[in-house]
């Protein structure tokens, strides 16, 4: 009784650990599909409820998180030494802000979604991709505009409101889009 609480514990433990090689899509997805957890069928299924393709999804989170669970962003410093703030309440795979983290669960009825749970954030990620495109009419395969959008917001989309930094970081989510949907042909996941 006793191994298999200690089994149960180290497969819990593993749920919420980043993937070792997050350049390819076939590897994350082999080394996330286990019992408690199955990466794939989850973005799956984020991809059938909101038409955005797997890898638009994850491109979105590989850029906005390294796929780390409770990523934040790093805090500010008061006098050049001292940790501070945080620029924002940005949190977990999808970084989404705590007022649109909760506008999504409300619109969606998830109220016990986690944004450190990779399933809850990347049927965010979807639903705000979503967004964009009713709201932007952006095109539901186009990693780089909707990146710009999840970045910027809607509002500072339509504003046409990025930085050429904002500009970079879309086109390396477009890229590796790009990237995993070729990889995702040659693996089969799907």
């Amino acid at each position: 009784m006793r191994y298999a609480f200690f089994i149960a514990l180290l497969v819990l433990a593993g749920c919420g650990t980043a993937p070792s090689r997050i350049d390819n899509i076939c590897a994350i997805f082999a080394q996330k599909d286990g019992l408690f957890n199955n990466w794939a069928r989850e973005a799956n299924t984020a991809s059938q409820r909101y038409g955005v393709p797997v890898p638009v999804l994850m491109a979105t989170i590989y850029t906005e998180s390294g796929f780390r669970a409770h990523a934040r962003p790093p805090r500010t410093m008061l006098l050049g030494f001292i940790p501070w703030t945080r620029p924002s309440s940005a949190y977990g795979y999808a970084q989404a802000l705590d007022g649109t983290w909760e506008t999504y669960k409300n619109e969606t009825g998830r109220w016990g979604a986690s944004r450190s749970d990779f399933g809850d954030a990347i049927d965010f990620v979807g639903w705000y991709h979503r967004k964009s495109h009713d709201r932007n009419g952006i095109a539901l395969t186009d990693g780089y505009r909707l990146y710009l959008a999840y970045y910027s917001g809607h509002n500072g989309y339509a504003r046409g409101d990025f930085s050429s930094g904002t500009r970079a970081a879309a086109e390396r989510s477009a890229s590796i889009a790009s990237r995993y949907e070729n990889q995702l042909r040659a693996c089969g996941y799907r």
